[in-house]
């Protein structure tokens, strides 16, 4: 039975209710359960409440009932079969079905007797939970873009099997965009998987009690990321220090030796915005503060620091020892993740992980953090280990307050950000940004800067992080970084090791945050057996670390940065106000281009600047393609005509950069 309320349309049949609801600009949602009613706490779902609806009209035709909001229709059967299309009538997403009993007026059905549904509730047997699949018809023509960041080589996701789980450098933002002109939003933080697969489109919840999913339309990626930032929120005005450069390293071991770093950047009159206190400073995992013996007077530091306009970071972990002076607290008031069997989950040993999805927790958390940090000057976090790293992605066998992980474990990167964001706009910060190395749909609005984890230090790595970045500004997460060089595997003394980071750092310059990290080799001894001590740290991975070749070029790539800080500035506002993507690929300019829609190894920062980054080894020259228009090359200053192909050199020390006609942007020296 359909029933019609002004903005919705309900349909109860058999033993599925199902809901499709106006939502947002130019939106639908859709939800369906086999429980009695849906869930009243809606905390779970990446949405925001009270979406904004206007132009709705509910009508019949060909025998469906249809919702129109805006741009976007639904058409409904009497079966609760689902149609989305555009304004126009175009067919944008269709549900799969291989079980229809007989034709319907106006459309093109046929009968099979596979018994396929599109929308499988498969219950567990005793228990109020189902393992969900959703499918969809395939469209041979179609892309598909976003989803977050995956270790992988591809920018287009179309025949690609993904995992909607997080890991260590793999987030899971569960938001599609489609080259057909329709965005998709799986509301759904279960662990699971999608398969855009050629014959049918599958995404998977393994345990959930309903479906929740959302559909946008829009003439270009501009109106489809726009439409879907604003039901998901945006993140908040870049601070000044964001659009500068970051040091960082695995990892300072003293108070002395971290500002002598800093004091040396000063004394080169080199620009540093922020530098960074990586994990291990504490005396155990779960004190939130700084170990005495090898950083003695934080205010003190953080005030030598702000003489030499320099903000400091640093590392906080989820993790929570045994030793420390707040588990047994944490332990009794319930703030920590448990495990369903066996003892509490290990984290790099004897930790249990607190749990991010309880309110109390978050606030105890911030608590410590605020006392021991945030009081004293420091008002950046790195919100490390935000997945979180639990010991074999064991998924099944953890359990938060919010739930069992296989149910909404996907939400713990956004929530972690959101202890953060809370606790600091309600201490008067603003605006936040903290470093996360996950996220999922909706971590922007907590002032998430998510960078690729702990990844490898190649050139198959930098190819893979060009993509990762580019889907997860399509999926709604604009700030963005990766450690610039990778984080394993580089040897300060190896040619090799030095061509790459410097190609990396090139990269890194047009990259949303300048960040340099990494683990680097000959490693470092630990300085004790105790406490801070006890953590080995990597070699220097300072700018002058590479020799005077790699300095230069370096130093060039700061000052490109620097003048790149008021176009900066400006493509952030952006961000802000539209959730516009600060790098993306060259279709999101250009959607009515073919081309554009083919290259995955150029992007645009901004709307003005055209990157080619260099992603090989020994490469000195590329071909580079040219949208529509006149484009202003950034070091030579001549112009070339737009829809074209060019074979353009690219020396060691350069990379080829193109500015659009009109743009005011200095040249690069």
């Amino acid at each position: 039975m359909i029933k019609k309320e002004a903005d919705k349309i309900w349909l109860r049949r058999d033993k599925e209710l199902l809901c499709v609801q106006a939502w947002g600009e130019n939106g639908i949602r859709v939800r369906a359960t086999q429980r009695s009613a849906f869930k009243e706490d809606q905390t779970a779902q990446a949405l925001l409440p009270d979406p904004v609806v206007t132009q709705v009209e509910i009508y019949e035709k060909d025998s469906c009932t249809c919702l129109q909001n805006g741009q976007l229709i639904c058409e409904i059967t009497q079966e609760g079969h689902l149609r989305f299309l555009n304004q126009r009538s175009r067919l944008l997403l269709e549900e799969y079905e291989r079980n229809r009993k007989m034709e319907e007026p106006g459309r093109k059905h046929f009968n099979s007797a596979l018994e396929i549904d599109p929308r499988t509730f498969t219950p567990y047997e005793g228990m109020d939970q189902y393992k969900l699949t959703v499918r969809f018809e395939p469209q041979p023509e179609e892309k598909i873009y976003g989803m977050g960041q995956y270790q992988e080589p591809y920018l287009d996701l179309k025949g690609c099997t993904l995992e909607l789980a997080q890991r260590n450098s793999q987030a899971s933002v569960p938001f599609a965009l489609s080259s057909l002109g329709y965005g998709f939003l799986w509301n759904n933080p279960a662990i699971g998987q999608v398969t855009f697969a050629k014959n049918v489109t599958e995404w998977t919840a393994q345990s959930t009690k309903e479906m929740d999913y959302w559909v946008t339309a829009g003439a270009t990626p501009a109106d489809i990321l726009r439409q879907y930032t604003a039901v998901t929120g945006r993140v908040p005005e870049m601070p000044d220090y964001g659009l500068g450069f970051w040091q960082c390293k695995l990892r300072y071991q003293t108070q002395e030796e971290l500002l002598a770093v800093a004091r040396e950047y000063h004394r080169r009159h080199l620009p540093l915005d922020v530098i960074v206190i990586d994990f291990f400073h504490w005396p155990h995992e779960g004190d939130w503060t700084f170990d005495p013996v090898y950083w003695p007077d934080p205010a003190a530091m953080v005030h030598e620091l702000d003489r030499m306009g320099i903000r400091l970071m640093v590392s906080v972990w989820p993790t929570v020892e045994q030793d420390s002076v707040n588990y047994p607290e944490m332990l009794d008031q319930g703030f920590l993740t448990r495990s369903d069997s066996g003892k509490r989950l290990g984290q790099l040993g004897q930790a249990a992980i607190f749990d991010a999805t309880n309110p109390a927790a978050r606030h105890f958390v911030w608590g410590q953090i605020k006392a021991n940090y945030f009081d004293k000057g420091i008002h950046i976090f790195w919100l490390d280990e935000a997945e979180p790293e639990l010991t074999g992605y064991e998924f099944q066998h953890y359990r938060y307050l919010m739930g069992p992980d296989m149910e909404v474990g996907n939400i713990f990167p956004r929530e972690y950000a959101r202890m953060a964001y809370e606790g600091m706009t309600e201490a008067g910060q603003q605006p936040v940004l903290n470093l996360l190395r996950c996220a999922w749909a909706g971590s922007q609005r907590y002032g998430a800067l998510v960078w690729s984890g702990d990844i490898d230090s190649s050139f198959r790595s930098l190819r893979n992080q060009l993509r990762a970045g580019l889907n997860m500004g399509l999926a709604g997460i604009p700030w963005w970084t990766t450690d610039i060089g990778g984080f394993h595997g580089g040897n300060i003394a190896d040619p090799n090791f030095k061509e790459l980071l410097i190609r990396w750092f090139e990269f890194g310059a047009f990259c949303p945050v300048m960040r340099l990290h990494g683990y680097r080799e000959p490693f470092q001894q630990p300085l004790g057996s105790s406490g801070g001590g006890k953590c080995p740290s990597g070699a220097a991975n300072e700018v002058w670390s590479y020799g005077e070749e790699a300095y230069e070029i370096f130093c060039r790539f700061l000052k490109i940065r620097r003048q790149l800080r008021p176009y900066l500035a400006g493509v952030m506002h952006t961000a802000h106000e539209s959730g516009a993507p600060v790098i993306r690929p060259l279709f999101y300019d250009f959607p009515d281009d073919p081309e554009t829609w083919e290259i995955d190894d150029m992007f645009m920062l901004g709307p003005d600047i055209l990157v080619a980054p260099i992603l090989a080894e020994g490469v000195r020259s590329r071909r580079v393609y040219l949208p529509a228009g006149t484009w202003r090359h950034a070091f030579s200053g001549e112009a070339f005509r737009g829809q074209q192909t060019l074979e353009v050199a690219a020396p060691l020390d350069q990379l080829p950069v193109w500015f659009r006609s009109g743009a005011e942007l200095p040249r690069f020296e």
